[in-house]
């Protein structure tokens, strides 16, 4: 059978072979590198931190590249994997459009090389580096459990299944977190993440021509015509709008306050607040921001453990 390379860079290719690879359910826990390498999160913490200094944007990256590994399958990585002999990359997916940043998983890896060799899995890099990710972006700290394997399969075949698309309906959104254990609050909670977020032009040009959507705040459909001035953008261009304009960089509940003002940047944000079983909720965290951020720990830490693989 053939294997894939990790972009989470394996140290020689004893290691690759070496490296423990099972089906089942994985017993994640608390401090699980507590005796084989106790400062692991601390290492993972570090890194994240120099990152964002360097990179902000880096800790986007990282809440993204936890969703879009742990929707499809279990979590473990294999978003990380390059295509080779043939089989596809989860990365070449249209769905995993604007993923970037798997190169500095490797700088937080190498850091965790030097102190634990062959210790620290690389999925649970990608959870540990999204739990801290979200404290620099303001959000809450999550008590996160390790302990997932790394995938040597590519589940890209089932991406356009698994992962929502864009402009998908609430409906179809709810039923996939449903899928994997997480409520409608929660899944609401998730989708505020989308106040850090940006979308390619490709994304959103649906809404603006040939008319604007109706459920668009004119002035916030003229700012997103400006950054999308084309129809049919070049889908290689590096174009792009954000939801929230006043705090692009701190996630808060500001995604919530532009819903209600008719702000929302795809179809899915908008009808969060048009569905009656979802608005009561979008009212609620638009109102309070401690709210917000105790049901968007809750569901992440859910999503996380989404059967990672032992």
């Amino acid at each position: 059978m053939a294997s894939y390379k990790l972009i989470c860079r394996l140290i020689s290719f004893i290691f690759l072979l070496s490296f423990h690879f099972y089906s089942g359910r994985s017993e994640v826990r608390l401090n699980y590198y507590s005796e084989t390498c106790p400062n692991a999160e601390e290492i993972v913490k570090e890194q994240v931190i120099s990152l964002y200094h360097k990179h902000g944007n880096t800790a986007v990256s990282w809440i993204r590249t936890l969703f879009h590994d742990c929707m499809v399958k279990p979590c473990d990585a294999s978003i990380l994997l390059e295509s080779i002999n043939g089989i596809q990359s989860e990365k070449t997916s249209k769905r995993n459009t604007g993923m970037r940043n798997f190169k500095y998983i490797n700088t937080i890896k190498d850091a965790l090389e030097s102190a634990c060799p062959m210790t620290v899995s690389c999925a649970d890099i990608v959870a540990l580096s999204a739990r801290d990710g979200v404290v620099m972006l303001g959000g809450p700290h999550i008590e996160m459990k390790t302990g997932r394997k790394d995938s040597k399969v590519s589940h890209a075949s089932k991406i356009d299944e698994l992962i929502p698309n864009h402009n998908d309906s609430v409906s179809y959104v709810f039923s996939r977190f449903q899928s994997v254990g997480i409520d409608v609050e929660g899944t609401v909670a998730l989708l505020g993440a989308h106040s850090v977020g940006r979308v390619h032009c490709v994304n959103i040009v649906n809404r603006l021509y040939p008319e604007v959507d109706p459920t668009l705040a004119p002035e916030y459909a003229e700012y997103l015509k400006r950054r999308c001035p084309h129809q049919v953008p070049d889908p290689h261009a590096v174009e792009y709008a954000r939801t929230d304009l006043q705090t692009p960089m701190i996630l808060d509940n500001m995604y919530y306050k532009n819903l209600i003002n008719n702000r929302g940047l795809l179809v899915v944000d908008q009808e969060l607040l048009s569905t009656p079983t979802t608005s009561p909720y979008v009212e609620k965290m638009a109102a309070n921001n401690t709210y917000f951020h105790d049901q968007f720990a809750k569901a992440l830490l859910i999503l996380s453990e989404n059967n990672p693989i032992s």
